[in-house]
């Protein structure tokens, strides 16, 4: 048994959880010589669809009450949000290995397959961070990180001359921010949300929270839509839609079956009793009907109904893989609005067609709430061109998120309406405190935020801007009904701080990103305090700017309870690395993510518990990362360079050599022969790691590998395998 408390490394999905297999023997081989256990906790979305099931321990729930504990401790790596489509091949793939398990009933029609779907809808969207995410976040890109990436600048594409690009987003009284109303609790008590009298959900409702009500029109919507379609066939521009169906998993997904069937009116109207025959549901995407047609009698005939709207060029589409002929429409997961922005703003304002050419987009985000940043940010490098990475200073972010904070939150609450009405939410006396007018089919969402999240969000605020000293932005609109709720109260909670000589201001979305944008072209440093949405979207946005990729942040959660949970980037290029990975032996996830939250894992235990190894531990852990940076030990992107299992090699040797000549002689004598033998040995272990690229790899599974297998493909080097087992 450890001394110390344990570490609890989350098991998840794709490249983060084949990287795991090469460095967590690694990481306990030198954690344990200090005391300290790290054990795996399997919260994939595989894992989860066996939990459900009753196959599997259900490790999320456990996790749940860890992060209630003050000792809680937890590496958190980037997780599958399940889309619809998703947990179906998760599920055939589960049934090919030989586990009993029922499809995936998307119309159930019995109790036993609504009991079935109700079952697999725990593991849809994001269904694990906001049990986990008992805390706010901190984010940020560590100062040896950014360093690093302002003396080797990565690329971003020029912005044209009198460049066309745009965000599009609805405007007026159509979208969720045109909608809102929000309401402060006065007491704990029931809530009951009811269209046209008929209850549609209650909640138990708490003291001083915050609720807000709002819908998306979809008449306002399906115009919206068109009229967007029409300008960039005007403008000869493409295409192309953003939303996050992922997270958002009730109502985005709703959102781009409308998209879809708008761009392709005409091949849905004259398929439509064919569609209605095998099931298509537009908000599965192309992918998905491709598979419900195949076999039918008019399948070709559809296809190219399909084709040759995309052909025809009237308006281009935005593709998410050219070479495969796949639209923005294959899926509705395929594209991911914190990841997907970043990239039009990188590449000059641009999305790739049919043919792989790079041309400029109109990005279309229809809820207003958090496109007028993605439209500001590319309206801003339209006037000012594209950014200098040597010299462009850095974001930090302080996000409320604890308990489910905001839209995250609201699956329980979003309802497509079934008819027409008034949609009330009413408390426990009878009184009305929201009333909404809508039509059938319109989307309506409840989110809520406590008040115990929303006093720490300001705490955090108030240290970080302190020990940053620099100016802290409160992206909150007074114009927008659930900001000013907020407003109200953190101005309130900031009184009962020292704030004397901090620079702390409020801003709406606009003004904020523009502020922050100007600073940021100065070189100059800004935290912006957002909540849990905006979160998403500013720390893809800028990081993918300033490093290249948001994997290199720090991510921080200081757990209302006391415990710790390090996030370690995004996972949203993933799915591309496991291709090539399972193609030709190479895999380019860059693990730097995990480096750094496992040293603040240490780093939060050593300061509660007081022991020497441990803080050399620590010590030499942070050298190694630096060490790692300097030395450009990233991952190659090609086949036939070193990759993410060199990466690990490299990040031992620094660790090895760090302690060896660290503060504790105990750990001192105990790593001197392991720095010798990784040093001594690094051509031959270069070399056997080299030699299974350009080889194709048989993990056993795509969402649920073969461990044995894995682990083979991810440490084919036995002379690293030796010394690392050995210590």
């Amino acid at each position: 048994m450890s001394k110390l408390p344990k570490i609890i490394w989350s098991k998840i999905d794709e490249a983060p959880a084949l990287a795991t297999y090469s460095l967590l023997p690694i990481v306990n081989a030198f954690t344990q010589a200090a005391g300290v256990e790290v054990v795996e906790s399997d919260i994939s979305l595989a894992g989860r669809v066996l939990s459900a099931m009753g196959l599997a321990p259900d490790e999320l729930s456990k996790l749940g009450e860890v992060v209630l504990e003050a000792d809680g401790n937890i590496i958190k790596l980037p997780n599958i949000s399940a889309s619809a489509g998703q947990l179906k091949d998760c599920i055939a793939e589960l049934q090919g290995q030989g586990y009993n398990i029922p499809n995936y009933p998307e119309n159930p029609t019995t109790d036993a397959e609504k009991e079935i779907q109700a079952k697999y809808a725990t593991c849809l969207g994001s269904a694990v961070n906001p049990v986990l995410r008992e805390g706010n976040s901190d984010r940020r890109a560590a100062v040896a990180v950014k360093r690093f990436a302002q003396n080797n600048p990565h690329k971003l594409r020029a912005f044209d001359a009198n460049s066309k690009a745009y965000v599009a987003h609805m405007e007026g009284k159509g979208d969720f921010f045109g909608n809102e109303k929000s309401v402060t609790l006065d007491k704990n008590q029931k809530v009951t949300i009811a269209l046209n009298g008929k209850e549609l959900k209650s909640i138990e409702g708490v003291a001083s929270e915050v609720l807000d009500g709002t819908f998306m029109s979809v008449s306002a919507l399906k115009t919206f839509y068109k009229k967007t379609i029409e300008e960039a066939k005007s403008k000869n521009l493409i295409w192309s839609l953003h939303l996050k169906a992922t997270m958002m998993k009730i109502s985005d997904p709703i959102m781009f079956g409308y998209a879809f069937e708008a761009f392709f009116t005409d091949v849905f109207a004259k398929y439509s009793d064919t569609f209605k025959e095998v099931g298509v549901n537009p908000n599965m995407g192309m992918s998905d009907l491709e598979k419900k047609i195949a076999g039918h009698a008019k399948e070709a005939e559809i296809k190219a109904a399909f084709l040759a709207q995309v052909e025809a060029d009237a308006p281009k589409i935005a593709m998410v893989d050219s070479d495969k002929g796949q639209t923005n429409f294959n899926a509705s997961n395929d594209v991911i609005i914190d990841a997907s922005m970043p990239v039009v703003v990188r590449e000059g304002g641009k999305q790739w067609d049919r043919t792989g050419a790079a041309l400029e987009t109109v990005a279309v985000i229809p809820d207003s709430t958090y496109a007028m940043f993605h439209a500001e940010m590319l309206a801003d490098c339209v006037k000012h061109g594209q950014y200098d990475v040597s010299t462009m200073g850095t974001m930090q972010n302080i996000g409320l998120m604890a308990q489910k904070a905001e839209e995250y939150g609201s699956h329980p609450t979003t309802f497509e309406l079934a008819e027409a009405g008034t949609v009330t939410v009413t408390a426990e006396d009878g009184t009305v405190l929201m009333s909404f007018e809508c039509e059938a089919g319109d989307i309506w969402r409840m989110s809520r935020v406590k008040d115990i999240p929303i006093r720490d969000w300001v705490r955090l605020t108030v240290e970080r801007t302190r020990l940053e000293g620099i100016p802290a932005v409160f992206w909150l609109d007074e114009d927008r009904a659930h900001d000013a709720e907020l407003i109200k109260k953190v101005k309130a909670y900031l009184k009962e701080y020292d704030t004397a000589g901090l620079d702390i201001q409020f801003m709406k979305v606009t003004d904020a990103t523009r502020f922050t944008n100007t600073r940021i072209r100065e070189g100059l440093n800004t935290i912006a305090v957002t909540g849990n949405v905006l979160r998403d979207h500013l720390t893809d946005m800028y990081p993918i700017l300033e490093l290249g990729t948001s994997a290199k942040m720090l991510s921080i959660v200081p757990l209302l309870a006391g415990g710790g949970l390090y996030e370690t980037g995004a996972g949203g290029s993933a799915p591309k690395h496991v291709d090539q990975f399972l193609a030709e032996g190479h895999l380019r996830w860059d693990s730097l993510g995990e480096f750094l939250a496992l040293a603040e894992s240490l780093r939060f235990i050593g300061q509660k518990h007081d022991d020497a190894k441990l803080k050399a531990l620590t010590e030499a852990l942070d050298e190694a990362n630096n060490g790692y940076l300097d030395n450009s030990k990233e991952p190659g992107r090609k086949v036939g360079e070193p990759d993410n299992k060199a990466s690990h090699y490299y990040l031992a040797q620094y660790w090895a050599e760090a302690l060896a000549k660290g503060s504790n002689a105990e750990l001192a004598a105990k790593f001197a022969p392991v720095a010798k033998a990784l040093k001594e040995n690094e051509a031959k272990i270069i070399e056997e790691l080299l030699a299974v690229e350009g080889k194709a790899q048989d993990v056993g599974g795509y969402f649920h590998p073969n461990d044995e297998l894995a682990s083979k493909a991810m440490r084919p080097s036995a002379t690293l395998n030796t010394i690392i087992d050995a210590i």
